[in-house]
């Protein structure tokens, strides 16, 4: 049997710190505004299109809605989003940004500026390193079993 390589030599290893690290770089910043991460994804998610169910929300952060409601429900009581029962399909819970939430786009700016400064590197050596990895993230959801 193989022996395994060492942590460093392994990929998943080197996007698990990546992405640790990348949240420890961002913390500072959005504990200022008063939110977490996964919260910041949410709000993003909505910032790409706002009144997106949360569902749509789970699906574009590829996370169940059971993990998303919660965050949902938090962001709902800090004032940044509002949610409210599909008219058409009351199974669906619709989530909207109020004037808040909309705002906070312009405070999370800064966060790729910080990221980009802090990777010492420039923005296009960073967009090849994510269109790498989205190509890899692509093929192993097209790859995994139904």
């Amino acid at each position: 049997m193989a022996a395994a390589l060492p942590l460093d030599d392994q990929l998943c290893f080197s996007l698990y710190a990546t992405s640790m690290a990348i949240t420890r770089a961002y913390k500072p910043m959005l504990d200022q505004l008063g939110i977490t991460y996964p919260q910041y994804l949410v709000l993003h998610a909505l910032w790409e299109e706002d009144g997106r169910t949360v569902g749509a929300i789970a699906e574009r952060l590829a996370l169940e809605s059971s993990t998303v409601t919660p965050l949902v429900k938090r962001l709902e009581a800090a004032g940044f989003v509002a949610r409210q029962r599909n008219p058409s399909d009351e199974r669906q819970v619709q989530v909207r940004l109020t004037p808040r939430g909309a705002e906070m786009r312009e405070s999370c700016g800064c966060l790729a500026e910080t990221l980009l400064e802090r990777a010492g590197m420039d923005g296009e050596a960073l967009g090849i390193l994510n269109r790498g990895v989205q190509r890899l993230w692509k093929a192993l959801r097209e790859s995994q079993p139904a």
